[in-house]
């Protein structure tokens, strides 16, 4: 049983910490993660929203827990109590995984986990978390980052993007997409996608690139260039790929790029196909290419990975 510990402080953000609890404290959940709400000590604490919420333990919950997830505080302004810090450097010390949400970055900053450590926040607290932090390698254009054993999201919904990319990492992606499933939310969005969608709600059918995405999920097997695509759409290269990234926030090739990682993903984990026949049949052509992506963005190896999450294999 994997113990996490949400530590709410006055000012938290209740959807950040939401997230949270619905992907990990969920009853559908229990069999694997058991969350525990919190505070600098156990008893209400007020949230940005107007309403109280009630922290079940102080911080001797903190440092039992093998992850703590800190969501975002409204007042960044406000001091981090000492005893917070100290518990927080405490879980660093020992080796917890720690994450941020949105601002809960601050935190983070004030017991100095993140110096020298690439992470992020909202878009809107960027200038205030470098200023009061800038030993920190803040990149402001991402939804989350994944250093390991410490990680940081955007702001708001961009902690679900986070929490179910700890999912995945823990027990698979099949696994985090029915969560996703259950909470009824996209179940794959790439932590290297902009904080800043140009226009959140796609246009029309008939004129936004939906269907032209679905082509491309048919066709993952092929080398695709943004020329065939722009050509699907029925627009010129320049309109296609500004109004992708206004749909999507990313590009067409990142965001093909990560299809087909989820796709390899999905085979590794649902199939017993070589590995060379799932590199070809996400798009990566041979296991080598297969392997260095699989490097880069899921730290492991297809085989190791397959060891840990196939379904196949538990059966």
């Amino acid at each position: 049983m994997h113990r996490i510990a949400v530590l709410a402080l006055d000012s938290v953000v209740a959807f950040d910490l939401g997230i949270a609890a619905q992907v990990f404290g969920h009853p559908d959940e229990r069999g694997r993660y058991a969350l525990t709400v919190c505070g600098e000590r156990a008893g209400p604490v007020q949230t940005s929203t107007g309403f109280a919420v009630v922290a079940t333990h102080g911080l001797q919950t903190v440092r039992r827990a093998d992850t703590v997830i800190v969501p975002g505080i409204q007042d960044t302004a406000a001091p981090i109590p000492e005893a917070v810090v100290a518990a927080v450097r405490a879980a660093d010390r020992r080796g917890a995984r720690l994450i941020s949400i949105c601002t809960g970055a601050f935190v983070l900053a004030a017991a100095g986990v993140l110096d020298g450590r690439r992470a992020t926040t909202h878009w809107r607290d960027v200038a205030e978390l470098r200023a009061r932090y800038p030993a920190i390698e803040l990149d402001p254009g991402v939804l989350y980052i994944d250093d390991g054993r410490v990680l940081t999201s955007a702001g708001v919904a961009a902690g679900i993007d986070l929490c179910l990319h700890v999912a995945a990492r823990d027990h698979g992606a099949a696994y985090a997409t029915a969560i996703a499933r259950r909470m009824v939310v996209a179940p794959h969005r790439s932590g290297g996608q902009a904080q800043f969608v140009e226009r959140a709600v796609p246009p029309p059918s008939d004129e936004g690139l939906g269907a032209t995405r679905a082509w491309m999920l048919e066709r993952l097997e092929a080398p695709l260039t943004v020329t065939e695509m722009a050509r699907h759409a029925m627009r010129s290269e320049r309109s296609f790929m500004r109004h992708f990234r206004a749909e999507t926030g990313t590009t067409p090739l990142r965001w093909l790029h990560e299809q087909r990682l989820l796709q390899a993903r999905r085979l590794l984990e649902q199939s017993d196909l070589p590995v060379e026949v799932v590199a070809a049949r996400s798009g990566f052509g041979t296991a080598t290419t297969l392997r260095e992506h699989f490097a880069r963005a899921v730290r492991t190896t297809p085989t190791a990975y397959r060891r840990s999450f196939s379904a196949v294999a538990a059966r």
